[in-house]
């Protein structure tokens, strides 16, 4: 269980430190989220906030796929690190290609669940990223490399190239290779889940 813990003071530097001396932990340690509230008549400005514990929060995490491990039937560790409100999960598993799935589907919806998870328990914006055995970053890494070999033949050739379609994952990291070539530039077009990019020479 998530437990989102309640504070109020004068002012955020008040309400923080009232936060963690009841909790008994120091601001890396917490995600915070602070709401300032203007007085009415005679009733000065206030500052809520909403506190959760990294700990609390790995916990939960832990949990939640303990329960998904025993549904699939694969055994699933966690490796968990949290910077601010960025939320890195790297899933160590003994089957990893039922984790990831085809094209990374099955891996894409179980992050997408956990973050609907997380947004309905908590009032932070929580930015998550589940991956399994380095997966996503080896494949970003295959993905640069292809569309900079596409991008060189259009500047070379001069002629327009549509790209296979991708999910809004894949397209944000070939809208920003393509960023680089300056004489060029990306178009999406399509709808999901055949939405597709469109390399085009400008010139």
């Amino acid at each position: 269980m998530l437990e989102i813990h309640n504070f109020e003071g004068k002012t955020k530097e008040e309400v923080l430190e009232k936060a963690l001396s009841k909790l008994n932990v120091d601001e890396t340690e917490i995600l915070a989220n602070y709401n300032e509230i203007e007085g009415r008549l005679f009733k000065g400005r206030k500052c809520e906030l909403a506190v959760l514990k990294n700990i609390d929060l790995i916990s939960f995490i832990k949990d939640h796929f303990s329960r998904l491990s025993e549904l699939m039937n694969v055994d699933i560790k966690c490796e968990i690190k949290i910077r601010e409100e960025l939320l890195n999960v790297n899933l160590i598993t003994s089957n990893n290609s039922i984790i990831i799935g085809k094209d990374g589907k099955t891996l894409a919806a179980i992050q997408s669940l956990l973050k609907q998870i997380l947004n309905n328990k908590t009032p932070f914006n929580i930015k998550l990223n589940i991956d399994v055995s380095d997966y996503k970053s080896k494949k970003r890494k295959y993905l640069e490399y292809e569309v900079k070999k596409i991008c060189k033949e259009v500047l070379k050739t001069k002629v327009d190239v549509q790209l296979d379609p991708m999910n809004s994952y894949e397209r944000r990291i070939v809208h920003t290779v393509i960023s680089t070539f300056h004489e060029l530039e990306s178009e999406s077009s399509g709808s999901e889940p055949n939405r597709y990019i469109m390399i085009k020479y400008k010139g």
